[in-house]
């Protein structure tokens, strides 16, 4: 009985930091992910602002930090309205540029 008290310690002891980091990302009360959904995790600002005032599924696009033109639907990411990011997270989204590869 003692050895199971000791081996249950142990258990607990080890699980215990990252169940309770775990925990601690999946509270919906977790780190702000900024203004308007910037953030790391969030849409980029050029992203949000090329949909401002307009509807779910308009078509807008922006020149993003890399100077290449990303164009798409505005969806709703999270509490915000914004162009999705390229498919891939990289190149540009525009027709002309599809048309090229």
């Amino acid at each position: 009985m003692d050895h199971l008290r000791r081996l249950l310690a142990i258990a607990v002891l080890l699980l215990a930091p990252p169940l309770a980091a775990l925990a601690q990302s999946a509270a919906p009360g977790g780190p702000p992910s900024g203004e308007a959904g910037q953030g790391p995790h969030g849409p980029p600002p050029e992203a949000v602002a090329a949909c401002q005032g307009k509807a779910v599924g308009a078509q807008a696009s922006f020149t993003d930090r890399a100077g290449r033109t990303v164009s798409g639907a505005c969806m709703r990411m999270g509490d915000v309205v914004a162009v999705p990011p390229p498919q891939g997270g990289r190149g540009p989204r525009d027709a002309a540029s599809q048309s090229t590869r």
